[in-house]
């Protein structure tokens, strides 16, 4: 009798088990997220005059842990960088110095509503391509010229947090990525140690996802 009871046990628990997992299962999902990137280069003393206005685009997966809960891997075409506009006695223009990444980040989704969310975690970013160009008012210095990447990290990482509105199928959002590694490498000239760009990303996202 004892017997049966634990092999009852043992089967509701499986059978348990199985339907819950069955359930997160079904109600995951993938989607199709992107947006508008106001993004700057900060350093101890933050210029936020210098937004570079942007984009991203990407895919993401919402993994519930449980109804309030889930895991939001995301891979996402993302641009970076900051924006300088000069006025002196030779010049007026903008100059902008741009950074592409292919980022990754994998936030936690917390749903304190049916439709409001907040959502957090880290990610990492791998630089496709960097470029400075420069639009002078009278032409005389505009430019557009590739960064040597080898002066640059190839790898970013940080921290990202944001809020989010769902919609069934649709949503919307806002988030902000807080760079810790510095875009440029550490390098010795001349006995002299120093790292330029000596400043790390920060980015401001609104965005749209559809979930399929």
């Amino acid at each position: 009798m004892k017997n049966l009871k634990k092999v009852l046990a043992v089967v509701l628990l499986t059978v348990g088990i199985t339907n819950l997992f069955q359930a997160q299962k079904s109600s995951a999902s993938v989607g199709l997220k992107g947006g508008l990137n106001m993004s700057n280069l900060y350093t101890k003393d933050v210029d936020d005059e210098n937004v570079l206005m942007g984009f991203n685009i990407g895919l993401f997966a919402e993994l519930p842990i449980t109804s309030r809960l889930a895991l939001q891997p995301e891979v996402s075409f993302t641009t970076k960088g900051a924006e300088l506009q000069y006025d002196n006695a030779f010049a007026q223009g903008t100059g902008k110095f741009r950074l592409n990444y292919l980022e990754v980040p994998l936030l936690l989704k917390a749903n304190l509503t049916e439709n409001f969310n907040v959502h957090f975690g880290p990610y990492a970013a791998f630089l496709v391509d960097s470029k400075i160009t420069n639009e002078s008012s009278d032409g005389s210095y505009n430019f557009e010229d590739n960064i040597d990447e080898d002066d640059l990290n190839k790898f970013d990482y940080g921290l990202a947090a944001g809020i989010g509105f769902d919609f069934d199928s649709f949503g919307i959002g806002a988030r902000y990525n807080y760079g810790l590694n510095t875009v440029g490498k550490e390098r010795t000239v001349l006995g002299q140690t120093s790292t330029f760009p000596d400043s790390k990303n920060s980015v401001l996202s609104v965005y749209a996802e559809i979930k399929f």
